[in-house]
């Protein structure tokens, strides 16, 4: 099994920056990690994540340029550094891990609420 531990979220101004972490535990060898969001009355959008092998990242085009996804050297912590936030960034934001050789997340964190004010 594997734990998620989302932190890092909090009310911010539009243009303000967040760091959001996420803790992994258990069985974490070879997993893919992604950050989700879901607004509301939206559907969970997956935002960006990062491969366990060479670290390969994705972004989506809303929040390229804008938002970095990173790990420690362990692969046991993963960030998403938010910056020049908007207020359309309001979500809550879920940490998810899937194995690396499957195409979906199959463990989640509670979430954390970021909310970005005008």
């Amino acid at each position: 099994q594997v734990q998620l531990v989302e932190s890092g979220g909090g009310l911010v101004q539009a243009g303000d920056s967040l760091r959001l972490t996420c803790a992994a535990s258990g069985r974490i060898s070879n997993l893919a990690m992604g950050w989700f969001r879901q607004a509301p009355g939206k559907e969970r959008e997956l935002v960006a994540s990062i491969t366990w092998s060479v670290g390969g990242t994705y972004y989506a085009d809303s929040v390229k340029g804008r938002f970095t996804i990173s790990r420690n050297s362990a692969k046991t912590t993963v960030y998403l550094q938010m910056n020049s936030l908007k207020p359309e960034d309001t979500a809550v934001y879920y940490c998810a891990a899937r194995p690396q050789s499957v195409a979906g997340y199959d463990y989640w964190g509670q979430g954390t609420q970021v909310i970005v004010s005008f």
